[in-house]
């Protein structure tokens, strides 16, 4: 794999997977690139929310907007420019409530294959 920059213009955003929300991600860098973690965007409209069991650990940066994560250890906020780490094995809330939301994350390992 070769240096590369990436944008959101570059992602392909789909419907992220095992969910019916208006909650989309577009990965640009994964087990097909032969890289060794999966990079990407999503996209999180006003009040949709996923509850998931992380498969992978999962570290997700604020763009634009505000969500809260909730496990049941309580709930942290996050809004532009902070990150929330999610780590393998933890159940989790992630909503986005007044706001649509854009995040960028990286992955480890690939999280395609640990759904697979």
């Amino acid at each position: 794999m070769k240096l590369r920059k990436l944008a959101i213009t570059d992602a392909t955003l789909e419907r992220s997977p095992g969910q019916d929300g208006e909650i989309y991600v577009g990965n640009l860098v994964d087990e097909r690139h032969g890289g060794p973690v999966t990079i990407g965007y999503g996209r999180w409209a006003a009040g949709s929310s996923l509850t998931e069991t992380m498969a992978v650990d999962d570290i997700m940066i604020v763009l634009k907007g505000r969500l809260s994560v909730t496990t049941e250890d309580g709930t942290v906020t996050a809004g532009p420019g902070e990150i929330v780490y999610m780590p393998k094995g933890e159940t989790v809330t992630i909503r986005a409530d007044e706001e649509d939301v854009v995040t960028a994350y990286v992955t480890y390992p690939h999280w395609r294959e640990a759904q697979g």
